[in-house]
């Protein structure tokens, strides 16, 4: 009787809350400030770049954005060829980058002897850790003059007077140098990214769905297409948005090969410029209005970003729910 009693009162005893350590305490607040530390820091940037460029948007107003015009001795300035070069550039570069980067990744999941896997692996790794500097010199020094001479001279002997492929692809100064080499740069320099990590991605998926579909008679297309991409698909979608925000913001590679061009040309072939490589040709040297333009620029980069930002987010949630 005595024992029941015993447990009865324990059972019905209010539960003390012990208090919380002083170690558990300070690893709390260290996360917390921690975390506030990167929104403070991004609305930092984000203040001091609008406020830095507000001067110029002040002055031009949207026809900063539409100007083709960027003449330093008049204070005239505009982002458009700009805008245009940055955009063209990433998308040559997700155009060629990420169907070699799917098909390097698939190849070391399934379809790579084991002897062969682990160079190549370790190939990609390395390519990654390459500084873009090294990129660039090796594309101005190396690439652009075999790009010249073997791709932009007899192409544009081929397309010259056909009308819209002459348009895009004809070079009226055939030196290597323009927004497609800028674009092919990229891509070599995206290609790590996106393989590493959807090689990774493949890997961590159970070979039992891999075996059960080969095991009802599935080729390995069908494997790779019906089971290994729609598992992955979350995860390739991001890598390919990682590879996309280096690609818009590279500076010193497409600085080397793009040309420098403050002109809009039709044709993927001609020299042009980025945004990044824009800021970096000029900033050193920059005062007053320019000064103001360059930085407006950089706002314009930030909202580019921030933007394939919330369209990631957005092809992430709908892949979840399908």
């Amino acid at each position: 009787m005595t024992a029941a009693t015993d447990i009865d009162r324990t059972l019905t005893a209010p539960v003390r809350k012990t208090p919380m350590g002083t170690f558990d305490l300070v690893f709390r607040n260290a996360s917390l400030v921690a975390a506030l530390f990167v929104l403070v820091l991004l609305a930092g940037i984000m203040v001091s770049m609008v406020v830095g460029g507000w001067p110029a948007f002040r002055e031009f107003g949207l026809g900063f954005l539409t100007s083709s015009v960027w003449d330093t001795q008049n204070e005239q300035y505009g982002a458009w060829p700009a805008i245009v070069g940055t955009l063209s550039t990433a998308l040559i570069a997700l155009v060629v980058g990420v169907p070699l980067s799917l098909g390097i990744a698939v190849f070391l999941t399934q379809l790579a002897p084991p002897w062969f896997k682990q160079p190549v692996s370790t190939a990609i790794e390395l390519l990654a850790a390459v500084p873009s500097i090294i990129y660039g010199m090796w594309g101005l020094f190396v690439f652009v003059p075999l790009f010249a001479a073997y791709v932009q001279i007899p192409l544009s002997n081929l397309v010259e007077g056909m009308p819209v492929v002459g348009t895009i692809l004809y070079s009226r100064s055939p030196s290597g140098l323009g927004i497609l080499t800028a674009g092919i740069i990229l891509a070599f320099m995206i290609i790590p990214f996106i393989a590493s990590i959807t090689r990774d991605m493949l890997d961590q998926i159970p070979s039992v769905l891999r075996e059960s579909a080969y095991g009802i008679g599935a080729t390995t297309w069908e494997v790779v297409r019906h089971v290994l991409v729609p598992q992955a698909g979350v995860s390739i979608i991001g890598a390919v948005m990682l590879g996309l925000g280096r690609a818009l913001g590279e500076t010193m590679a497409v600085t080397f090969v793009v040309g420098n061009a403050n002109r809009l040309s039709s044709s993927v072939m001609d020299p042009g410029s980025t945004i990044a490589s824009r800021i970096a040709n000029e900033f050193n040297e920059a005062l007053g209005l320019q000064l103001n333009a360059l930085i407006a620029l950089g706002c314009i980069l930030f909202f580019v970003t921030f933007v394939v930002l919330v369209i990631a987010r957005l092809l992430v949630a709908r892949v979840k729910r399908y």
